[in-house]
């Protein structure tokens, strides 16, 4: 399903979007995939997979250690590959956005990429390391490949630099919080409500709104002033990292999260019309 089809059932139905964001193979490929299902299965409505990379620069503590852990696992990108398609093959329906930084769609060919994505059933890619600026081989590529490509708009994000990401982006634009790398926040910073309020009058493109989600009135506040969805990361995270050991022993607290965080995102909505 395309993202842009699913935003419209999604209005449709007067819902908020969830969308997570892991980390494929932290602790296990296995674990990752269990995951994935009991996200989907309590309310995602897309799903962030994240390609494990070295120097994860946007991330913060929780998923620079999820990257590690991975790594050290030999997870790499053609098993990320392998693991979106057994995902698709398993029954998996709802959009799926990789995220990777540049150096590996890069090092694989950005066509190929592109391409291989297209194939295992991916619909949409983040490079949060990928200047809009340097990003035309990119844009160029995607359009025959047919993934979309989302750029992150942060609170600092000049009116012009916005005027551009606007006009390059499909699919929905990412709204950071807060400046700085990903983790959990207290709290939805007012600028982050201006923002959203900002890009609006640029476009009707969804807006996504990530960066410290890790509670439902966060999600619900966030839905409340226009985004039309949260995405959750580092909350997650931190959940399974309680039990690396048997990470499975968290699938049902995994799942609860989620339904609150998407119960949340639908109140957001609520509030709105």
């Amino acid at each position: 399903m395309k993202i842009e089809e699913k935003f419209r059932k999604l209005e449709d139905r007067n819902e908020g979007a969830y969308m997570p964001h892991i980390y494929y193979g932290d602790p296990t490929e296995e674990f990752s995939q269990k995951e994935v299902k009991i996200l989907a299965e309590n309310g995602a409505d897309f799903l962030e997979f994240g390609i494990p990379f070295s120097d994860p620069t946007a991330d913060g503590p929780v998923f620079q250690d999820a990257c590690e852990r991975a790594l050290n696992n030999g997870i790499t990108p053609e098993k990320c590959i392998r693991g979106i398609e057994k995902l698709r093959e398993e029954g998996l329906e709802i959009p799926i956005i990789v995220t990777t930084y540049y150096n590996i769609p890069y090092k694989f060919g950005i066509e190929s990429f592109l391409n291989k994505l297209n194939e295992t059933g991916a619909q949409g890619l983040i490079v949060p390391n990928l200047p809009i600026e340097e990003a035309n081989e990119l844009l160029k590529a995607s359009k025959k490949a047919d993934i979309d490509i989302i750029f992150q708009v942060t609170p600092n994000t000049s009116e012009e630099r916005l005027k551009k990401i606007v006009k390059a982006s499909s699919g929905f634009l990412y709204v950071v919080n807060f400046e700085g790398v990903t983790g959990v926040r207290n709290a939805i910073a007012n600028s982050t409500k201006e923002l959203i309020s900002t890009i609006k009058k640029h476009t009707n493109t969804p807006l996504m709104a990530g960066f410290g989600v890790s509670k439902p009135s966060h999600a619900k506040s966030l839905v409340s002033a226009g985004a039309d969805g949260a995405i959750t990361g580092s909350a997650l995270g931190e959940i399974y990292g309680e039990n690396l050991e048997a990470p499975e022993k968290t699938l049902s607290k995994i799942g609860d999260f989620a339904k609150k965080i998407k119960n949340g995102c639908n109140e957001g909505y609520e509030n709105r019309t």
